[in-house]
């Protein structure tokens, strides 16, 4: 019997594909990577990859209360505090503070269509 590996690709809807992607390279630091779909915008995220894409038939972000709710989707990133330092700036609401944790420094944020993401520096 074979076993389903973890996950090896995760992607938001979005409702602005453009200012999604530039959040997610300019601001979280992502690493845009070439993408042959003309609806998606694709991020390395080491181990697995991560894309924004454009909303599919029937999906309207306007009528859900929060895109994502129960679902948790947490990257690594070096060095949280700057990342979190900037995304305040930027005016980014803030879900979670950075505190310590079992996963080093933590924090929650969320994204310009709702979708709450956390960084955590300890992999």
């Amino acid at each position: 019997m074979t076993t389903t590996s973890s996950p090896d690709f995760v992607s938001f809807q979005v409702r602005d594909l453009r200012a999604s992607a530039d959040f997610y390279e300019k601001h979280v630091g992502m690493r845009r990577l070439p993408a042959p779909n003309p609806h998606a915008e694709v991020f390395s995220t080491g181990g697995s990859t991560f894309a924004v894409r454009t909303l599919l038939p029937g999906t309207d972000l306007d009528t859900l209360g929060q895109p994502g709710v129960g679902i948790a989707v947490w990257f690594h990133h070096e060095d949280p505090r700057r990342i979190h330092e900037a995304l305040v700036a930027l005016g980014t609401p803030i879900v979670q503070e950075p505190f310590e944790g079992p996963f080093g420094l933590t924090f929650s944020f969320r994204d310009p269509d709702g979708y709450v993401v956390t960084l955590h520096s300890r992999a």
